[in-house]
């Protein structure tokens, strides 16, 4: 079992593969689910690849957001470089734009994102079939749902173990997007499930903001009893001494080593196992949403009695009973009670004078742990991940010392080199070299990438054979080795791949509604609207399936679609289309007729798509979803929650216990009805989610009488 580890910058990238990961995820400036993180330059990216390569560590390019097919040309010379360079996958959430490289770049591996939400054997099984190596599933996958999947299914699979957890399905969270324009989905998440919320009731907390996962020595043996190929950790915007700590610390469970836990030591804004064996409501933090470090202890008047051990130089914060921050700074001197000796460390259960503790402080936590951090940087000074080779050594009496080096690159293939020294072995006038000095010399790799596991050494009794040859034979081998390993990745893109485009044309838009109970259902009916879909469950988790309406001519997920009994499916807007590529790729199941495209697209892009073998709708009206969330966050059937920017949200727990998050202001285009033939569409869908009868009727009228409140959100605005 590997681990994949997060790289948002060199520095990050040099501290994963020391501590051990064979394999980095890495993504390019400008692209991603995490454009804010620093990311790469082109030269930076190749730089990295042929350093991880030398190593035989592999690397991953993260391109999992939804694509514009403008955005894929742009992107294909920077991918072009970048493949024929080596780079040895892309993850990749974007159906159209997977399909789009597989004909590009088809020697590569692709890996769907847990963006792309596949929560079951099915899914997983439909990304195989069409050309993936591996799925990387929700973090709210149980282990029991893990271990189903893996038995139902041939693909690799990546089980994230590590850091901070979206409390919404990633891939279906729009909070961002449709409240500023920053889109999750592309890269640019604001991270509103951060941010306080006041309640019904005037109660203010973090309600949306979960603990961070930190899997322990435990769930990562079952991971890898079952076969799980690859465990993840989260972290591309986190420091170089985290990314190598959380590393290493997975390196030793993996080799069945328990060690001390101090990832919590770096960074902490709470910890909990996040869904391995099943999560309620106690995953989210509503005290605080941001990295305090570990509590130390609760303070009482100038005194802290210790909960765990401080050094000098640890950083501290104060915090009030309602976890506001007061004040901080480094522990210069370590005062503790009944002792006179000066010390420089303090224990657990004894108590220290903190003097200038700010008024009104309860908690103090820890920032900033300096023994951790020292011990770290020690291990990133000494450090390094080499490759395994092998090599064999012949020394005969009167012919050329010859040295092979041989090595095996990530594809298996086999390099090896052959170096001939200058002069031909002469008797030794003395003493004579053994086999065992010459593999003691040739094992002395140094600075190289190489670590020599076995040498085949065989010479001629009684030769002299200096010292300073072994090592000019072992030094320009591993020249010549490293540069060869480098060109076993190189490779060539064939002719570009594109569809052929077709603009396309204006035509008569009909009407539909989708409806969530019967009430609904009845009033549309009443209003002379035909087509009525019924809202299903966007997730198809594996143990839930049984729930998912496979009669159903509205797909909501992947499994829907695949299993549905219909040829004339409609696919809803929460699978994220917004490309040419992507609608001809699910019209290849031959269950579809219409795609809603989605709503965080513009007009303006709505349009750009042309042509395509589907019908394509939008959303004219709908109280959007923000987030589907799989706990019940308040443990009740409807609450309502405001944010500082006064934006309020409805709470609803479905039957099957998870929580749907809807804006109270709707999206709606109702007004402007002869502006839509202009997109070239030919649904426009009324999507009724939280409504009483009365308000479904409300909509239709203004409708009718184009009286109801515009607002466009992302059609006229775009996303970023």
């Amino acid at each position: 079992m590997k681990i994949v580890a997060p790289a948002g910058n060199m520095e990050r990238f040099y501290a994963a593969v020391k501590a051990g990961a064979q394999e980095i995820y890495m993504g390019l400036k400008g692209f991603g689910a995490r454009r804010n993180a620093e990311n790469f330059t082109l030269a930076e990216y190749k730089e990295a690849l042929d350093y991880a390569h030398k190593r035989g560590v592999k690397i991953f390019l993260t391109l999992n957001t939804i694509m514009m097919e403008k955005e894929m040309d742009f992107l294909y010379e920077n991918l072009k470089v970048l493949y024929e360079h080596g780079l040895d996958a892309v993850i990749v959430q974007d159906l159209g734009y997977f399909r789009y490289m597989k004909e590009n770049f088809p020697d590569m591996e692709y890996h769907g994102s847990t963006q792309m939400t596949v929560g079951n054997h099915i899914e997983a099984e439909y990304l195989r079939k069409i050309g993936f190596k591996r799925v990387v599933l929700p973090r709210e996958m149980t282990f029991e749902e893990i271990k189903k999947i893996r038995e139902n299914t041939s693909i690799e699979l990546e089980i994230f173990v590590s850091g901070a957890l979206c409390i919404c399905y990633s891939g279906n969270c729009y909070m961002s997007s449709f409240i500023g324009s920053r889109s999750g989905n592309r890269g640019m998440c604001a991270q509103p499930c951060r941010k306080e919320y006041t309640d019904s009731k005037g109660n203010k907390g973090y309600f949306l903001s979960p603990k961070d996962q930190l899997l322990g020595y435990d769930e990562i043996q079952k991971l890898k009893k079952i076969g799980i190929e690859s465990i993840k950790i989260e972290g591309r915007m986190k420091d170089p001494n985290y990314v190598f700590e959380t590393v290493e610390y997975y390196y030793q469970m993996i080799t069945e080593k328990k060690i001390e836990e101090r990832v919590s030591k770096i960074f902490n804004r709470g910890y909990s196992k996040g869904y391995f064996h099943g999560a309620d409501s106690s995953l989210i933090n509503k005290n605080y949403s941001y990295n305090l470090g570990r509590e130390i202890g609760s303070i009482f008047g100038k005194e802290l009695k210790l909960k765990d051990r401080v050094v000098l130089g640890d950083g501290i914060i104060y915090l009030s009973k309602d976890f506001e921050k007061l004040g901080g700074g480094y522990l210069n001197k370590i005062e503790v009670k009944g002792s006179k000796e000066v010390r420089k460390t303090a224990e657990f259960g004894e108590t220290i004078f903190l003097k200038d503790a700010p008024r009104g402080s309860k908690y103090v936590f820890r920032s900033f742990a300096k023994e951790v951090n020292d011990d770290i940087e020690s291990k990133l000074k000494k450090y390094d991940q080499k490759l395994n080779i092998t090599g064999k050594f012949l020394g005969d009496f009167g012919k050329k010392p010859l040295l092979i080096l041989e090595a095996i690159n990530n594809h298996g293939k086999k390099i090896k080199v052959e170096k001939f020294g200058e002069n031909e072995i002469e008797a030794a006038a003395k003493r004579a070299v053994t086999a065992e000095e010459i593999i003691e010399k040739l094992k002395e790799t140094g600075d190289t990438s190489f670590n020599i596991t076995n040498i085949d050494c065989r010479i001629s009794e009684g030769i002299f054979l200096p010292v300073s040859v072994i090592k000019s034979l072992r030094r320009s081998a591993s020249m010549e080795l490293e540069e060869l390993i480098i060109e076993s990745y190189r490779r060539k893109a064939e002719n570009k791949y594109q569809l052929p485009y077709e603009e396309d044309m204006e035509r008569e838009v009909i009407l539909s509604a989708i409806v969530s109970n019967t009430a609904q259902e009845k009033a549309v009916k009443e209003y002379g609207i035909e087509k009525i879909y019924k809202r299903g469950y966007d997730i198809a988790r594996e143990e839930m399936l049984n729930e998912q309406d496979i009669g159903s001519k509205l797909a909501a997920n992947l499994y829907q679609l695949i299993e549905n009994k219909n040829n004339d499916v409609t696919i809803n807007w929460n699978l994220n289309i917004s490309n040419r590529y992507t609608i001809e790729e699910l019209a290849k199941l031959r269950k579809a007729e219409t795609v809603i495209l989605s709503p965080e697209i513009s007009f303006e892009k709505i349009k750009e798509i042309g042509k395509t073998s589907l019908k394509k709708a939008i959303l004219g009206y709908s109280k959007l979803k923000g987030m589907y969330v799989e706990i019940s966050l308040f443990n009740k059937n409807k609450e309502i929650i405001e944010n500082s920017e006064g934006d309020r949200f409805t709470v609803v727990q479905n039957i099957m216990g998870n929580s749907e998050i809807f804006f109270e202001r709707p999206l709606n285009i109702l007004n402007d009805m002869s502006k839509m033939k202009k997109l070239h569409i030919d649904e426009i869908v009324i999507e009724f989610t939280i409504e009483t009868p009365e308000e479904v009727g409300e909509v239709l009228n203004n409708m009718r009488l184009r009286t109801g409140i515009y607002r466009a959100f992302n059609y006229e605005r775009g996303v970023y």
